[in-house]
């Protein structure tokens, strides 16, 4: 899981949200069942008011099946839940970059705190390559992490 949901249950953001957005790793049977289930109006939705939004165009950094993190171990009897680490949900709205997302990337510097060059680091050794426009996103990212240093600089004084 990615986006607003894990930004706000695992990060503390108090944005509204109603998706979960999701990258599915079981097998393709499996998960044209959990589509089923998890969609907007399906059984997750009418029961607990969230549903499950499969991204099918963002790009995440390769290896972020290692850095994974599992949201509410031993909760739910036949359902695993695991988040992108900060900087992975970061690097998957670069391209995206709307407003919502710019506020995520800037309270999960916030609250981790980012380490701005492993950010980098990671952006061009995992994700730059998978990119429509890499040369945008290169701007993208400088922006974003100028922002976050102007805001860092502000709060120490």
């Amino acid at each position: 899981m990615h986006g607003g949901f894990v930004v706000t249950q695992l990060y503390g953001s108090s944005r509204p949200t109603s998706d979960i957005d999701t990258v599915s790793i079981v097998p393709h049977k499996l998960a044209a069942t959990i589509r089923e289930l998890g969609t907007r109006s399906g059984p997750l939705h009418t029961k607990y008011q969230i549903y499950l939004d499969f991204v099918t165009v963002a790009c995440v950094p390769e290896n972020y099946e290692d850095r994974l993190t599992e949201m509410c171990p031993g909760a739910f009897p036949h359902l695993r839940m695991f988040a992108l680490d900060p900087y992975d949900i970061a690097l998957s709205k670069l391209e995206r970059n709307i407003q919502r997302d710019r506020d995520d990337v800037r309270h999960l510097a916030r609250v981790t705190p980012f380490d701005l060059a492993l950010l980098r680091e990671r952006y061009q050794n995992e994700l730059r390559w998978q990119l429509g426009n890499p040369a945008r996103e290169d701007l993208t990212l400088q922006l974003w992490i100028e922002a976050i240093d102007e805001e860092r600089a502000q709060q120490r004084k």
